[in-house]
């Protein structure tokens, strides 16, 4: 398994977190939905610092090297910022009440 970090500063984008929420919403979280070999994915956002990104949960190395909608990239104007890619150790599921994850957060709460 591998997990990608990928983070964007905003500073000198048209797009901003709340312009990005409605791209989540309206667009991303549907699309990655289908991506093969994704096993989870969480965007993230820190307002103070006006940065964005996401991390990734990989089943294989093979399905992280694998091509992805670049669309926040086009909508950004640029790549990430950072990218930083991990193996993973070990995983495991602590004791929760939400069944499942998707459409949680932000983009469908506010």
């Amino acid at each position: 398994m591998r997990v990608v970090i990928a983070w964007w500063d905003l500073d000198g984008s048209e797009q901003t977190i709340a312009s990005l929420r409605d791209f989540l919403r309206d667009e991303a979280v549907d699309r990655f939905s289908r991506v093969p070999g994704l096993r989870l994915k969480v965007w993230i956002s820190d307002e103070r610092t006006n940065r964005w990104g996401a991390v990734f949960l990989w089943e294989s190395a093979q399905a992280a090297a694998a091509p992805l909608p670049a669309r926040a990239a086009e909508l950004i104007g640029r790549p990430p910022t950072e990218r930083h890619v991990f193996d993973v150790e070990a995983t495991t599921e602590g004791a929760y009440d939400t069944a499942q994850l998707a459409r949680l957060g932000l983009a469908f709460t506010g």
